[in-house]
């Protein structure tokens, strides 16, 4: 179907972004051309302002508005624990939980051979280069419970077990709630493995 140049343009625009397809692309694009003026403009800012201000801390890798992240700035934070997560958003995951008091390392991806990502690829330089640190004690592997996630982690685990640094997995297995018929194997299998004593 036809548009109007500027319809066109928002409409691939917003076709990139993960999981919109033509349909919904259009939809936000008419939703948007009903916008207040105002609105709009504050949208854009606040796009703008994304790629400006933020940037990945110096540190640990996680988004940032100055050199450093405000948790790696924290000097009430556990310096002996480090977890390592995929992306900035399971930063901000793990800390809704409000348990966790340790630093993060954030590797911006994980090893996928199939998608052309090494270990050169991701950021493993850094995590290595704080594990030189004397008070860095255990390093907790967050990565998703992916085929990928796994090839990462046992990737990291044989890089850094050999410093004498303790590496531990998040456990993996059924989510509360769930019902055990409705598992598949893996899912199950992980429950197992991750088990507790009571």
């Amino acid at each position: 179907m036809y548009y109007p140049a500027p319809i066109a343009k928002l409409i691939e625009s917003y076709m990139r972004l993960p999981g919109i397809g033509a349909k919904t692309a259009a939809r936000l694009a008419f939703f948007t051309l009903d916008m207040r003026e105002e609105d709009v403009n504050d949208f854009a800012k606040a796009l703008i302002s994304v790629k400006r201000d933020l940037h990945f801390c110096a540190i640990c890798g996680n988004i940032a508005e100055s050199e450093t992240c405000t948790i790696c700035q924290d000097t009430s934070r556990d310096k002996s624990q480090v977890l390592v997560v995929e992306e900035p958003k399971d930063v901000i995951s793990m800390e809704k939980m409000r348990e966790y008091k340790g630093q993060y390392h954030v590797l911006h991806g994980v090893i996928s051979p199939m998608d052309g990502t090494g270990p050169d690829d991701i950021n493993i330089t850094s995590l290595i280069q704080r594990l030189h640190n004397d008070e860095i004690k255990e390093v907790i592997i967050a990565t998703n419970a992916t085929t990928e996630g796994e090839a990462t982690a046992m990737y990291l685990s044989k890089l850094i077990k050999p410093a004498g640094i303790k590496v531990t997995r998040l456990a993996h297995g059924l989510s509360v709630g769930s019902d055990i018929e409705y598992a598949d194997e893996i899912t199950l299998l992980k429950a197992v493995e991750g088990r507790r004593e009571m």
